[in-house]
């Protein structure tokens, strides 16, 4: 998360690649839902292969979590958000949307969740909360 951070705060008002772009958000609040999720997984004593499975579903729903993030700084109100709006742009960010544009991010961000519903559910195993989990990481308004 750190790297991520530095990363971030070294870019502001500087032009960034999509790969550096990533690279952040799979590094800040990303790494730390993946996190949470394969800890999880291990503390249930899941196998090798159902950590791995988990790993690649908490990295997509991570991405996707800051991907609906940077959507929400553009298309959210102050009361939505519970915080200032454009704060990313006012601080010239790189965002998903200043990048790719709203309607791709948003694209982005469904993909990404798909794919997560997708792995966590082959796991064979009662998966309802962690697929909801997925699909609220798009959904929330706030």
């Amino acid at each position: 998360m750190i790297g991520g951070q530095i990363v971030d705060i070294e870019s502001e008002g500087k032009p960034v690649d999509s790969a550096a772009l990533e690279y952040i958000h799979r590094s800040k609040t990303g790494a730390m839902i993946c996190a949470s999720v394969v800890v999880g997984g291990i503390v249930a004593g899941a196998s090798e292969h159902q950590i791995d499975k988990l790993r690649g579903y908490g990295e997509r729903i991570g991405l996707a979590f800051q991907i609906a993030d940077d959507i929400l700084d553009v298309t959210s109100t102050s009361e939505q958000l519970g915080k200032t709006p454009g704060k990313d742009q006012a601080a010239s960010k790189a965002t998903y949307p200043a990048i790719h544009g709203i309607a791709a991010s948003d694209a982005r961000a469904r993909q990404l969740v798909t794919e997560a519903v997708e792995i966590i559910s082959s796991l064979g195993m009662e998966t309802h909360v962690l697929e909801e989990m997925a699909r609220f990481v798009i959904a929330r308004n706030s």
